[in-house]
């Protein structure tokens, strides 16, 4: 019989670090580039599934405690000492720092370009919360000592009457200076007239389907992206939205980003950007996925805020706005390709979508929302809401068309030199494209949908007009510098969110602007962002170096081969001095795909025509023989 051990029964089991590699060990060592793994939390949760009862001995005493028991060994005292302590205050401030703080926070917040990472302890909402009553000063009116005790004066209440004829005069007064045109309550039957309700197709964008995928986008993303039309930036931005992101949802951040500024002038946009900077931070965007304008000074910024959050493992950013202002065609710009359907129409994003920008940022799809306002069914058409092929009567909309554009452009685009109104205009034009019906009569209702289209996409020139900058860089510097000042005493931590400037002279207006339209734009201070793409200049540089060592190798080898190299004609030498001067004038990008463009490319060969798999040509060559 083999030799047995006897286990001491009264020696505890260890429980300590398990070196094990068990994907249940919480304790096993971790590579912190593994993170696939299992997070020790989610560890502990799962053995809190499996071992939820503890591990008894025979004699059913607890000898490994379940995942969430725990006792208190004989003999400790489980009270806190009393001490007067506990009941004092940790902390008195005086009523002029709690002002100061506040008029410092507020300034934090207010900066479109600071950011609260941490709040401090103090209740902040407090501050900012209003009086629900206002006081009624009633000892301001009468004192307590003149109204109550023995020195009090007023003995009866203060009555505007004293007896029954005084009561009888004020109402005969009353009776006599009684004008029944001024009463209000009086039911009058004049007509008054309303509104006639809206038609359906003018009520796009407000529906509860699509504000329910807004409010799923606004809770999902990070940092929200309000796309403007560069056109009419203040017409397409929703005032709404913002006021709710503000109110209900101030740790996201809101950027806006004036998308299609290729249709106004250079100084329009430059001039909407410092406008709308001064609320949130503004950006010009030109969305193409060949010539596009922004994208890579967009990424950085949304590479600023995923360092803010560097807690997080990604973050997501949300693009919302109105219909058909290229919310699609952003994304289809930032990822280099067609990731998104995307029409000059409204309403072609229907729901909302995930698309992967980088490894550690989103980018969500929404579709065009529009908050119900006062305005016009015009005004609904002419900002791209409403699909023209829908509209009922286009033509009665082409008058506010004529207002907006100006005269010389409409004479360009179409030609008409003169007309005297709507109907003569659309009449003409109708005789110019040849849009007749039956027995000539002009199709109004077809050329005023080709009116709008054009207005809509684009092909006439139009803008609205920014406001004058009088005093307002005055007004910027100040408020930089009083922030500056007063920003040593902020318990909170801001991070600052470095501005990044565009160089917009690199934009390419496609419409042609003449007259009042023609400024020339003021010049950027201070370093601006000049590449679109965020890698050219160090890409540059390596093409740089890459070039020279090309040049040093090939210059060596020229001079050990001109002793072997024949002499040329004068004719030849001529034309290689020719390629020479005009390929250094080539960046050494070009030059490189000049030369991979000469060299001999491989092309493919069918296989079985080449190679003699089943020996058919063999066997054919012996039958010859």
């Amino acid at each position: 019989m083999a030799k047995t051990r006897k286990s001491d029964k009264n020696t505890p089991t260890r429980i300590g670090l398990q070196k094990g590699n068990h994907s249940l060990n919480p304790d096993r060592p971790r590579d912190p580039n593994q993170t696939h793994l299992r997070d020790k939390a989610t560890i502990k949760r799962l053995l809190v599934y499996k071992n939820c009862k503890p591990i008894r001995n025979r004699k059913g005493k607890i000898v490994k405690a379940a995942p969430f028991q725990d006792w208190l060994p004989s003999g400790s005292v489980s009270r806190i000492a009393p001490n007067q302590k506990w009941f004092n205050n940790t902390r008195t401030i005086t009523q002029t720092a709690l002002q100061s703080f506040q008029d410092e926070l507020g300034k934090v917040i207010n900066d479109p370009y600071q950011v609260v990472m941490r709040q401090t302890n103090l209740p902040i909402t407090l501050l900012n919360e209003k009086a629900k009553n206002t006081n009624v000063h009633i000892l301001e009116t009468e004192t307590f000592s003149n109204t109550f005790g023995p020195k009090s004066q007023r003995k009866r209440p203060n009555l505007k009457i004293s007896d029954l004829s005084e009561l009888v005069n004020a109402a005969q007064s009353k009776a006599t200076e009684y004008k029944p045109e001024e009463d209000k309550d009086l039911l009058s039957e004049e007509f008054i007239p309303k509104d006639e309700q809206r038609e359906a197709i003018m009520k796009k964008g407000t529906s509860r389907r699509i504000w329910g995928e807004l409010y799923k986008v606004i809770d999902s993303s990070d940092v929200i992206i309000e796309v403007l039309d560069a056109r009419n930036p203040l017409g397409t931005r929703c005032q709404h939205v913002e006021k709710f992101l503000k109110k209900e949802k101030p740790h996201k951040h809101l950027v806006l980003l004036l998308n299609k500024c290729d249709l106004v002038p250079v100084w329009v946009t430059q001039r909407w950007v410092t406008i709308l900077s001064q609320e949130y931070p503004t950006m010009a965007f030109h969305s193409s996925i060949k010539n596009s304008f922004g994208k890579g000074a967009l990424i950085n910024l949304l590479r600023q805020f995923g360092k803010l959050h560097s807690d997080k493992k990604q973050i997501s950013i949300g693009l919302i706005g109105y219909p058909n202002v290229g919310k699609s065609s952003v994304i289809n710009t930032l990822r280099a390709k067609k990731v998104c359907n995307v029409a000059p129409i409204a309403g072609e994003t229907k729901v909302w979508q995930f698309i992967t920008l980088m490894k550690k940022i989103f980018l969500i799809d929404c579709p065009g929302i529009v908050y119900p306002t006062s305005d016009s069914d015009t005004e609904i058409v002419l900002k791209g809401v409403v699909r023209v092929e829908n509209i009922k009567a286009p033509e009665e909309h082409i008058g506010e068309v004529l207002k907006r554009v100006k005269k010389e452009y409409i004479v360009k685009t179409y030609k008409i030199d003169e007309w005297e109104s709507t109907e003569d205009f659309l009449e003409k034009l109708c005789r110019r494209t040849g849009r007749l019906l039956k027995r000539a009569e002009p199709d109004i209702s077809t050329v005023s949908r080709m009116v709008l289209n054009d207005f809509q996409r684009g092909k006439l020139p139009y803008f609205v007009k920014p406001p004058t900058l009088d005093g307002t860089n005055e007004e910027k510097s100040d408020k930089t510098e009083t922030q500056e000042s007063s920003g040593e005493n902020v318990t909170t931590e801001p991070s600052e969110i470095s501005i990044v400037k565009q160089k917009l002279a690199k934009i390419q207006v496609e419409p042609e602007f003449s007259g009042d339209d023609v400024k020339t734009i003021e010049e950027e201070e201070g370093p601006v962002f000049d590449s679109d793409d965020e890698n050219a200049e160090n890409e540059e540089d390596d093409e740089a170096e890459e070039a020279e060592g090309d040049e040093d190798d090939l210059s060596s080898e020229e001079e050990t081969l001109k002793e072997f190299m024949a002499p040329q004609d004068s004719k030849k030498r001529k034309a290689d001095s020719d390629e020479e001067a005009s390929t250094s004038k080539l960046t050494s990008k070009q030059k490189r795909a000049l030369e991979r463009a000469k060299k001999s490319k491989k092309i493919g060969v069918h296989f079985y025509q080449k190679v003699d798999v089943k020996g058919r040509r063999s066997s054919k060559k012996k039958q010859n023989d």
